[in-house]
């Protein structure tokens, strides 16, 4: 009894053992497997987690895989949002604090009423259909004036100059002779009162001398309009053939305005447009006409073309070859409402006009280059005719800014319409050190293109804002040149051309076929003296 009893318990210690073994066993292992794979995956996940780009709040281009110093500006990179991964990668992301210092600003565009106000210069010039020449209709000697000053005012009928001449004398000596045998041959008669009218002579004179019977040795010239002598072509004692020109006459009670308008100015002016203007003579009084008369050619050497208005000159106020300045307000020429935009939004790169929209819905701001098609220009912006959309975003200030970013990065820009990938550093997403060097070298030096976009500076010689107009005109004109801008005081004009389109020569050269010297070339004598009157700048 005593040995199976210990038998017994010795077998249950053992059972109670193996069973305790199991159940540990299975403990351990049953915890630690689920525990080892979550502990897994949470280090997967924070090693995932922990592949975060990390870029610069000043230089957005910079992409690194780890935090650091921004290799450029010496800042601590940040985290880049990954909602930002997923947008378009044509487009820049620029970081706020990198806008606030660009000072980008941007314009949602928008449909509205476009409109221009146009400023004109001028001259007054007399009416040409109220010019006329007084002339001599007999050959001869002129014995005496009556009219000897320049501006004097004549009437009609009124007596000007006398005038000896042999021709008349015969020519009364065979009206007399005539006269005597009248009565047998009336033609004779007729034929020599006809001579003497075709001479201009009166019927009156013509009847004083039958009367008298006595030959007349002068004769008396009368005025044939009435206006204002604005040359005296003779001098007493002068000798006078047929036809010759005594005095030009001009009648002032009607005169013509003479504006020249460049090209940009014509798709926003027409025939009876109303137009206010003012004379420096007559200051705080203005004066209003229509629009008669466009000129339909463009003058090859100035590049305008004259637009007409007549009006009355009640009291003779203005005066020929007086300046004036013109003033046109002048709304869309096409019917409804129009897409405008400020023109400081447009980047020109000869024949393309760039545009940088705003992506929506991003957390860091966004932009991407698009080309528009531009309308008519108006004094600070352009009518939109393709390539935007109503309430899109777009850059207005700073936009070189945002080109210049995206230069850096390789994206689409101004001078790379397709983009391209730049040479990378390890661990960054951006151009190798000596060509950011390159780069940033040249953005500070204020060139928008990374190669072949830069500055100059040079004379040009000039009096007005109108030669500033036709000076800056003349320069854009030039493919390559992006925009200009002429002082008068110092008469220095600032260029920014990519020198891969266009020289500095080619530019000098345009600026003087349009009539203005410049440091290397001078405008030619015919063009110059083509320039009007307040654009002379030679002494």
């Amino acid at each position: 009894m005593k040995k199976f009893k210990f038998l017994s318990n010795k077998y249950i210690k053992s059972s109670l053992l193996i069973i305790a073994g199991l159940l540990l066993g299975w403990l351990f292992f049953h915890h630690s497997g689920p525990a080892e794979n979550k502990n897994q995956a949470a280090v997967y996940e924070h090693s995932e987690a922990e592949k975060t780009i990390w870029t610069c709040a000043m230089h957005p281009q910079i992409r690194m895989d780890k935090p650091g110093k921004c290799p450029i500006c010496g800042m601590d990179l940040i985290p880049l949002q990954k909602s930002d991964a997923e947008i378009d990668d044509q487009a820049i992301k620029m970081s706020e604090s990198a806008m606030k210092l660009a000072e980008v600003q941007t314009f949602i565009v928008s449909k509205g009423l476009a409109s221009k106000e146009i400023f004109l210069y001028g001259k007054i010039q007399p009416d040409e259909r109220l010019l006329q020449s007084q002339s001599a209709h007999v050959p001869g000697r002129i014995e005496q004036l009556f009219i000897n000053v320049t501006g004097e005012t004549v009437k009609k009928g009124q007596l000007i100059a006398r005038i000896y001449s042999p021709e008349l004398v015969t020519a009364q000596k065979e009206l007399l002779e005539a006269m005597t045998m009248g009565d047998k041959y009336p033609a004779v008669l007729d034929a020599a009162r006809e001579k003497l009218r075709n001479w201009k002579l009166s019927d009156q004179q013509i009847q004083e001398i039958e009367k008298s019977g006595k030959v007349t040795s002068t004769f008396d010239i009368y005025a044939n309009t009435s206006g204002i002598v604005t040359a005296r072509k003779v001098n007493e004692g002068d000798y006078i053939n047929k036809g010759a020109v005594l005095f030009d006459v001009a009648d002032l009670s009607q005169i013509w305005a003479f504006f020249d308008a460049y090209e940009s100015d014509l798709p926003w002016l027409s025939l009876g447009q109303n137009v206010e203007f003012t004379a420096l003579a007559i200051p705080g009084k203005t004066f209003e006409g229509n629009v008669s008369f466009i000129d339909p050619v463009i003058d090859p050497s100035t590049r305008i073309a004259r637009v007409r208005v007549e009006l009355n000159n009640t009291g003779s106020q203005l005066k020929p070859e007086m300046f004036v300045n013109g003033t046109v307000k002048s709304s869309n020429p096409k019917s409804g409402q129009q897409l405008t935009i400020p023109q400081s939004a447009v980047l020109w790169t000869g024949p393309r006009s760039i545009v940088y929209v705003k992506i929506p819905g991003t957390e860091m701001p966004a932009f991407k280059m698009r080309e528009i098609t531009l309308g008519a220009t108006m004094k600070d912006s352009y009518i939109v005719l393709d390539g935007l959309e109503e309430g899109e975003e777009i850059v207005t200030n700073g936009t070189f800014s945002v080109d210049a970013a995206a230069q850096l990065e390789g994206k689409p820009s101004m001078m790379n319409r397709q983009g391209g990938q730049t040479s990378t550093m390890p661990g960054m997403n951006m151009p190798a050190a000596p060509e950011l060097n390159k780069n940033l070298n040249n953005v500070s030096a204020g060139n928008t293109s990374t190669q072949t976009f830069q500055h100059a500076m040079f004379g040009v010689s000039g009096n007005c804002d109108m030669c500033k107009e036709r000076i800056e005109k003349a320069a854009k004109s030039v493919q390559g040149v992006s925009s200009t801008d002429w002082d008068v005081k110092t008469k220095k004009i600032h260029v920014e051309y990519d020198n891969a389109l266009a020289d500095l020569n080619t530019i000098h050269m345009a600026i003087a076929q349009a009539g203005h010297d410049t440091e290397k070339f001078k405008a030619s004598d015919e063009v110059y003296n083509n320039l009007p009157e307040c654009c002379l700048y030679r002494n």
